[in-house]
């Protein structure tokens, strides 16, 4: 199985998520959106698949500090627009595996899709 990981490595629930992975023995991939972007096609996809809801993070820092106007009336096109100019928005991690697509960490659904 295939699973990419995608988030910032400083982020606590990513390095939780990391070390699970490794203590399961599940190998991934790790895309750091600080230093690699987010991919957009991908980005796309997900909201594509899961909406853009569960991925826009409305309770960090980035969304909080943005102006008044951009937190309004957000739909897909303007949730994606605002995710790819601020990364750190992105509830992470994200999980691409193989068949799925997993936002935020929590062990029993990681198990239940990555085992």
């Amino acid at each position: 199985m295939s699973t990419t990981i995608y988030g910032i490595p400083n982020c606590d629930t990513v390095k939780k998520a990391r070390q699970w992975l490794d203590g399961e023995g599940i190998d991934y991939a790790f895309h750091d959106y600080k230093k690699q972007g987010v991919p957009g096609d991908h980005l796309k996809a997900w909201i594509t698949d899961m909406g853009w809801e569960p991925l826009l993070n409305k309770r960090g820092t980035t969304f909080r500090k943005l102006p008044d106007e951009d937190k309004q009336d957000i739909d897909a096109a303007k949730a994606e627009r605002l995710l790819l100019d601020n990364p750190s928005m992105i509830k992470r991690p994200v999980a691409e595996y193989d068949g799925g697509l997993l936002v935020g960490f929590d062990a029993d659904e990681w198990a239940a899709a990555l085992k």
